[in-house]
């Protein structure tokens, strides 16, 4: 286990990309990363990140906010039920 922890490591270092969430140890951003990502490939959520980021800067603003302004900042990556959990949450 010790030999493929310290190869994957390793890779990680050799091959890691670069993601805003990954700068940052705010909850709320890592958080919202995960929701943009579910079943959305990397290079297509990260507009949608960075739009959700600039909008909504924090998750009291997210809460506040019209959900259908929500919805429409989340148009094109589908699975609107996770916007609407997203804000509902």
């Amino acid at each position: 286990m010790k030999k493929f922890s310290k190869t994957l490591l390793k890779w990680y270092t050799r091959n890691r990309r670069d993601f805003l969430w990954r700068e940052t140890k705010e909850p709320y951003n890592i958080w919202l990363s995960e929701i943009i990502l579910q079943q959305t490939k990397t290079e297509q959520g990260i507009p949608y990140y960075e739009k959700f980021i600039k909008k909504y800067p924090t998750i009291k603003e997210l809460a506040l906010a019209d959900e259908q302004e929500v919805l429409k900042i989340w148009q094109g990556l589908g699975y609107y039920s996770r916007a609407r959990n997203l804000h509902h949450t």
